[in-house]
């Protein structure tokens, strides 16, 4: 049986994208087909180096975690597991840092992309992708579903994979594979790829008065209610067709080009859109923050599981490392 492994950072609650783009598709695999076992793992050490409160990132970890149940993932099917709960994946980590070249690490995106601030740059970030290869390496997963951005750091890990199996002289690491998502890159509102960081998201587990406040603030043109509109270069149409049906969107195009449809007749559309759609998750969502007991509980044996598998595996793994004296 081949393993997935899917992990979402605890760097806010999971917006439109992360839920079109993984964590629907992932639930899908995780509760359909019996090929595959899912590990989904909640990224709060990788959240580490963008967030230094330890408290918020707690907070953000149950409401990943009450996101994930509330789109109805099957716990008897998969393991979910705060990262941090399994701290095996630091060692491996470690190891896989002593062995890493410096300069191949210094090409990696997030390093490069903060490059020009030293400044901002910590050693966390720098190691990212290591981490990142740890968290995949250390279950053997065979499948890791990312975005466009997320390839290079399934290409690192196959280079360290590759590497320790040629160090050993046996298939110590299988190779991990992308599954690279169509859904991955959701436009936020301005336009540009969803993102926390950007402050550009739509979060359905908002209030309903933050929610309509983040879809009012999607980016238009200045055309007038009564002038044409092109769909093709809409970004409240683009929203609107990831979540609507065919017809309801070409309805909505129709307006657009009829003319005497605004922009904001088109968002308030989108806002009631997403409220009837995803009612009974954001129901589901805040029972489950209001019992963060139950949360812990279902966190725990997720871990508790997952320890149990990477004790295993970072015993073989020590053993050639020669570290076999650990037990």
């Amino acid at each position: 049986m081949e393993k997935i492994l899917t992990g979402i950072r605890s760097t806010g609650s999971p917006h439109l994208g992360n839920i079109l783009g993984v964590i629907i598709p992932s639930i899908f695999m995780a509760n359909k087909n019996m090929k595959h076992y899912s590990f989904i793992f909640i990224a709060d050490l990788h959240s580490m180096v963008q967030i230094e409160n330890i408290e918020t990132i707690r907070n953000n970890t149950y409401q990943i975690a009450a996101a994930w149940l509330a789109f109805g993932l099957n716990v008897d099917n998969c393991l979910l597991y705060r990262q941090s709960d399994v701290s095996l994946v630091t060692e491996l980590a470690w190891y896989f840092n002593c062995f890493y070249p410096y300069k191949r690490l210094t090409l990696a995106h997030a390093f490069k992309e903060k490059e020009v601030d030293k400044t901002k740059i910590s050693v966390g970030l720098f190691t990212y992708p290591i981490l990142m290869a740890a968290d995949i390496l250390l279950y053997n997963a065979k499948i890791v579903p990312v975005g466009k951005d997320q390839l290079q750091h399934i290409e690192i890990a196959r280079r360290i994979a590759n590497y320790f199996n040629k160090k050993v002289g046996e298939k110590l690491f299988v190779l991990p594979n992308a599954l690279l998502q169509k859904n991955m890159f959701v436009i936020g509102t301005d336009g540009k790829k969803m993102s926390k960081s950007k402050k550009n998201c739509i979060n359905i587990f908002s209030s309903n008065e933050v929610l309509k406040k983040q879809i009012m603030g999607i980016r238009t043109d200045s055309k007038s209610v009564k002038e044409k509109k092109n769909p093709e270069t809409d970004y409240i149409i683009s929203l609107y067709s990831l979540i609507a049906s065919l017809d309801q969107t070409e309805i909505m195009k129709k307006k657009y080009i009829r003319g005497g449809y605004g922009y904001y007749d088109a968002k308030i559309e989108l806002y009631e859109h997403i409220i009837h759609k995803f009612s009974s998750e954001r129901e589901k969502f805040f029972s489950f923050m209001k019992n963060k007991s139950l949360l812990d509980k279902i966190l725990s044996v997720g871990a508790k599981k997952a320890r149990n598998i990477a004790h295993e595996r970072l015993n073989c793994i020590r053993k050639h490392l020669k570290f076999n004296y650990i037990t």
